[in-house]
């Protein structure tokens, strides 16, 4: 069986492992998905990601952040662009998610980086997904 929107699977893994509340989740690892997973550490809604491979195939475990009495931080995530209906957006068209409270992950040409950050940088791209 083929997996036609790789990243959509991620979000959902991620999204499914904290209703459960579990401390990580085992991801197929890409470069794309590596990359969210890097924003997702530096904005501070995952507490750390590795590597590994188990035989020919590689994963990642991602490392979910809660707070001191168990509730995450990481409430909600929706893809935004998907294979069949593609989102792209100019610098001064950046989504805000929940007035700030949240990201937009944009794929831009200088790679996927937090929407501020495209912002900040002065470039636009394909709105991957919000994260809040």
């Amino acid at each position: 069986m083929t997996m036609t929107d790789p990243i959509a699977d991620m979000l959902t893994r991620i999204r499914n492992a904290v209703a459960v509340r579990h401390e990580h989740v085992t991801i197929p690892a890409s470069k794309m998905k590596l990359a969210i997973a890097k924003v997702l550490k530096d904005e501070g809604f995952i507490r750390d990601y590795d590597s590994f491979e188990e035989g020919p195939r590689r994963f990642f475990r991602v490392q979910l952040n809660y707070t001191g009495n168990k509730e995450p931080l990481l409430t909600g995530l929706k893809r935004v662009s998907r294979p069949g209906l593609r989102v792209y957006v100019q610098k001064r068209e950046i989504p805000r998610v929940f007035n700030g409270l949240g990201i937009a992950i944009l794929s831009t040409p200088k790679g996927i980086m937090a929407g501020q950050q495209a912002w900040r940088q002065k470039t636009g791209g394909e709105v991957l997904c919000y994260v809040w």
